[in-house]
């Protein structure tokens, strides 16, 4: 048996895919207007005189372009909401995901012992959507089924065949996922630091050298300057430091899950461990982590 996103409901796709989508959007707009102040910092910063007609300096309009450039990058940003609808719906379709699994495996709340399943399934997965639509989450629920016909055949399998599934398909995908992001974060922090650093001592030797009159010019420690706040503005963003440890804390926590999933695991303590998991990968968690482990 596999089972994979694929075999999600639709509206985790459409959600998955929205949040996909803003994400990019709201990366690519900060990205965007982190080097158009540097490129701004930088042309204001040049010496030359190179007049347009009408009195008008090449540059001294072109940083005035990079910097209305970045008003309407933020403008535009602010009014599409891309990254609260990014997180909303990352929100949506991580929920979602979630307790699909948990149905199909048998997970707590939606144990054999349930009396109603499909009605509890779709009951909860409702109410919470409600919740994230008050604050903002757009989407509605399709016509169709929030039970796809791959969970209900996951569901009706035995206690070996969903426990080897669930191991196999989301509890060493997430920690496989977990590892990968942690990797991801480390080499990010370890560039940007050394970027960071490398920019910070420039700007200070420049700064020695003015201060013994060895040179006058103060406008490439500005540039490096703007720089180095851009550099430190996107690192606030992108948050890889704090997410390095809380990454490394829950793949810590799905390796000891994992572990007693491969011991002697009784179906009745099934549930209970399968709610453990999907708690512990849910977005939520992470952002307690990094929140209070930075």
């Amino acid at each position: 048996m596999v089972f994979r996103n694929a075999d999600l409901p639709a509206l985790f796709h459409r959600a998955d895919g929205l949040a996909i989508a803003r994400q990019g959007e709201a990366v690519g707009s900060t990205r965007a207007q982190l080097v158009l102040l540097v490129v701004g910092a930088a042309l204001a910063a040049v010496p030359w005189q190179v007049e347009l007609g009408g009195g008008l300096q090449a540059f001294g309009v072109l940083p005035a372009v990079a910097y209305a450039g970045v008003l309407l990058l933020t403008f535009s940003t602010s009014r599409r909401k891309a990254k609260s609808q990014w997180q909303l719906n990352r929100s949506a379709a991580d929920f979602i995901k979630s307790m699909c699994w948990r149905y199909a495996v048998h997970g707590a709340p939606f144990d054999a012992e349930s009396p109603d399943a499909d009605v509890l399934f779709t009951s909860r997965v409702e109410e919470q959507l409600e919740e994230l639509r008050t604050v903002g989450w757009t989407l509605e629920s399709p016509d169709d089924d929030l039970i796809t016909p791959q969970m209900r055949v996951l569901r009706a399998k035995s206690f070996e065949v969903r426990k080897e599934t669930y191991v196999r398909d989301r509890l060493i995908e997430q920690r496989n996922w977990y590892r990968r992001k942690q990797e991801v974060s480390l080499l990010a922090t370890a560039l940007w630091s050394s970027a960071f650093a490398l920019l910070v001592l420039v700007a200070l030797i420049l700064g020695v050298l003015r201060a013994f009159s060895v040179t006058e010019n103060t406008a490439v420690a500005g540039v490096l300057s703007a720089t180095a706040a851009s550099g430190v503005a996107w690192g606030e963003f992108r948050r890889h430091q704090p997410l390095i440890s809380a990454h490394a804390l829950v793949e810590e926590k799905l390796r000891a899950l994992h572990i007693a999933m491969e011991g002697r695991l009784t179906e009745k303590q099934w549930s209970s461990v399968v709610y453990e998991t999907e708690r512990i990968v849910s977005p939520q968690y992470t952002e307690w982590l990094a929140r209070h482990g930075s």
